[in-house]
């Protein structure tokens, strides 16, 4: 294996510090993205019931915030559940685009990797040609070793650069599928909750005058 990566020339470090870098993207993802930690189950219906029993208090609110990307949604409806939905709405949309941010966060660079990787894989196959053509020059065709090694630092190279990209853009897309998903969902339960809000389940009924008033 080591001979192999010295054959395919300088170009493989890089080659190696992309792989290394999308590797490490692609473990801290699969775990920042659990479903559970961004769309923890019931989580929305559970918000709908405190805003039908009116258990809405500051501290409800801000363990709500600090409980998941779902959890920052619905308590930002929440702070403002007395404004015109409209306004709720627009809340809703602001803190919905940080919240997809540091969703898609580490995925542009993994799609960078994908799209890298094989162009350095193509500059190591050019430069393997060149020393290829440059052996040629220097001592004919009849050092087959020295041809030999200018092909195989420019095969090397090749594939090393796609055996790094494919899975790189196969995760960016994966990825980046489960993050709408999961936006799609999160819309969702902010919207089933701005119903709940138009209803007036989450505002304290008035109270009646008593009839010796």
């Amino acid at each position: 294996m080591l001979e192999l990566f010295l054959a395919g020339g300088w170009v493989m470090w890089p080659i190696l510090i992309c792989s290394l870098i999308a590797f490490g993207i692609i473990v801290e993802r699969f775990w920042s993205l659990r479903r559970r930690e961004v769309i923890p189950p019931g989580l929305g219906q559970e918000v709908r019931d405190w805003a039908a029993q009116h258990v809405l208090d500051p501290a409800h609110i801000n363990t709500l915030r600090g409980n998941s990307p779902l959890g920052e949604i619905l308590a930002s409806a929440l702070e403002i559940r007395e404004r015109p939905r409209e306004q709720i709405r627009e809340r809703v949309e602001d803190v919905g685009r940080h919240v997809m941010h540091r969703l898609e966060r580490f995925l542009n660079t993994l799609g960078t990797i994908a799209g890298i990787s094989p162009l350095l894989g193509l500059l190591g196959t050019v430069f393997g040609m060149i020393r290829m053509f440059l052996g040629i020059l220097s001592h004919g065709v009849g050092d087959a070793s020295r041809l030999a090694g200018g092909i195989g630092e420019a095969l090397v190279s090749t594939a090393a650069g796609l055996c790094v990209a494919i899975p790189a853009l196969m995760f960016y897309r994966y990825f980046r599928g489960l993050v709408g998903e999961y936006v799609l969902e999160m819309e969702k339960q902010a919207m089933l909750l701005l119903d709940t809000i138009d209803r007036g389940e989450s505002k304290p009924a008035p109270r009646r005058r008593s009839p010796s008033a």
